[in-house]
């Protein structure tokens, strides 16, 4: 599977030596969810479906040049899709269907997407992007592949390999807008091997493991990590819907996960559940994902009994700059993700000028690849945004935005984000983004946006708001600011407490003091009870469920 040049090739390659074994088991719950059938899809029952698929993109003219929208969720048909439209070359761009219709209007127009393919579910929300997209594009639903419309442009004629475009992931940015970034498939293809090769407390048995997850395939933890590790070692891949505390320790065990995949706000939710008879699984090696509370690392792995390996990456980074705790001792408790591998990735510790910390400072995270190429591994940059690239790049450093302190041994430990980026149960939100749909509304007069504390996800999104004199301080213009924000942001977004300040901290130059106003966001929560300025709409923040 080393000698792969595409996704497709390695997943071809996998069925070769693994025809008969599970590629991916559907629990009974998401069969239900989706309307599929529960149970096993082997590696040989999967290349049948994507070789079909695959069929129907040829000759309907698909190929290189042509990239095409993905609104399936997780379910199984988004890896088959994916799968057959990498074996002709055409890039896929998952798209989150949590998203509003201006958003994934948005995504459609910067990407260049001549085909959206998207789950019944989702027809109003799409056919309301389109609106707000105004131009034309063609919609398949995803059991109507029999009507594919045909390519709008002929394919090009080029060969398939590592750096043929195979997908674009967007990512929240501190500028704003989301930013598209362009992956290859060398980009997955070392993402699964970087995983599979990275032993310690990770160690991946070939032809054996089962690897659970919640996660979105529209992020690059499941659709890169995730399922290209479990490509790369003959696998089995558990796809979940999303998270469902409730059953979550029954769905581990009847699925034989050996592995598990998390984001902080996980743990913390499973900590508050009463015990199960489930939750004590002596088959789980390892949970991997980022972000736990450190207050909660301890508690978890003693009463669940595994251990919780802490990482670090962002899209942009791929396995070029991942790094892991993935050797003893990993420093439960003191949000560590480890050490990074001084044959794989370079760092630096600088200061706001650039400069190099001294030792034991915080400092913002500067990662490259070891060797001649120092962005081996990384995205190819943002999509018709060389200037945020070039940022990004500067000096040949990638400037991650995250403050982190190195401690006595060279392991590294998470302090904050230099960028003004929301963490919410996984998600990456631009408080600018939400500022500039707040500012759209006739009632603030200043505002800001940043992040609070919040004990289950993390972070929590809190809009500062000077009003003008027209608008009173009261709860009605709480719900009236936030039910503006809902037509144009994912219910995730939204924000989840609503301040009313006489004035802002600001800079010489009337800038808001990002730093002051986090600090005040954390007074603001332990008061919330009592200062009748500060509404928490939390409650009001609630999935939009078709």
């Amino acid at each position: 599977m080393t000698g792969a040049t595409s996704v497709h090739a390695a997943f071809s390659a996998a069925c070769a030596n693994y025809a008969e074994h599970p590629f991916l088991y559907v629990p009974p719950a998401v069969a239900a969810r989706y309307a599929v059938t529960a149970g096993e899809i082997t590696y040989a029952d999967m290349l049948s479906e994507v070789a079909r698929l695959a069929e129907h993109y040829y000759h309907a003219g698909y190929g290189g040049g042509h990239r095409i929208g993905l609104m399936l969720d997780n379910r199984p048909a988004f890896i088959a899709h994916w799968f057959a439209l990498n074996a002709l070359g055409v890039s896929v761009v998952p798209i989150n269907a949590e998203l509003s219709a201006v958003e994934q209007a948005y995504l459609m127009q910067l990407s260049g997407v001549c085909l959206v393919l998207f789950a019944d579910e989702h027809n109003a929300t799409l056919r309301d992007a389109i609106d707000a997209l105004g131009a034309p594009l063609s919609v398949l639903a995803l059991d109507d592949i029999r009507l594919l419309p045909r390519a709008p442009s002929a394919r090009s004629d080029v060969d398939i390999d590592a750096a043929t475009e195979c997908a674009i992931l967007f990512t929240s940015g501190s500028t704003g807008q989301a930013k598209a970034c362009l992956l290859s498939n060398a980009y997955f293809l070392e993402m699964g091997a970087w995983y599979r090769d990275l032993g310690g407390s990770c160690a991946l048995e070939s032809g054996v493991e089962r690897l659970l997850t919640p996660l979105p395939l529209t992020h690059m933890n499941a659709m890169a990590t995730s399922l290209m590790a479990m490509v790369m070692t003959g696998g089995c891949l558990i796809q979940l819907d999303r998270f469902h505390p409730q059953s979550w320790w029954r769905v581990v065990n009847e699925s034989r996960a050996s592995v598990i995949h998390y984001l902080g706000v996980m743990p913390a939710i499973l900590l508050q559940l009463e015990a199960s008879e489930f939750e004590r699984n002596p088959s789980i090696k390892f949970g991997f994902g980022a972000g736990i509370n450190p207050a909660h690392h301890a508690a978890f792995e003693e009463r669940f009994g595994f251990p919780l390996i802490e990482g670090w990456a962002m899209t942009e980074t791929g396995a070029g700059g991942c790094i892991v705790a993935n050797r003893e001792p990993r420093h439960v408790g003191r949000s560590c993700f480890g050490k990074p591998d001084p044959t794989r990735v370079a760092f630096r510790l600088v200061d706001e000028a650039g400069d190099d910390v001294a030792s034991g400072e915080p400092g913002e995270l500067l990662v490259r690849a070891v060797g001649k190429d120092p962005r081996k591994g990384y995205f190819g940059g943002y999509y018709r945004n060389d200037a945020a690239t070039n940022e990004g790049w500067a000096d040949e450093w990638w400037h991650t935005g995250d403050v982190v302190r190195q401690i006595e041994d060279g392991s590294l430990c998470f302090v904050d984000r230099r960028k003004n980026i929301i963490r919410r149960s996984g998600e990456n939100i631009a408080a600018l983004e939400v500022e500039a749909v707040l500012s759209r509304h006739a009632a603030p007069k200043a505002l800001a946006v940043t992040a609070a504390p919040d004990d289950i996800r993390g972070e929590e999104v809190m809009a500062c708001i000077v009003l003008e004199d027209a608008y009173p301080p009261c709860e009605e213009t709480a719900v009236e600011l936030f039910e503006h924000c809902r037509g144009s942001l994912a219910y995730f977004k939204l924000p989840g407490y609503v301040v009313f300040v006489d004035s802002l901290p600001l800079t010489a130059t009337q800038k808001p003091k990002r730093n002051e106003i986090k600090a005040l966001a954390r007074n603001f929560v332990a008061t919330a009870q009592t200062d009748v300025r500060i509404f928490d709409l939390r409650p009001r923040k609630r999935k939009q469920v078709a």
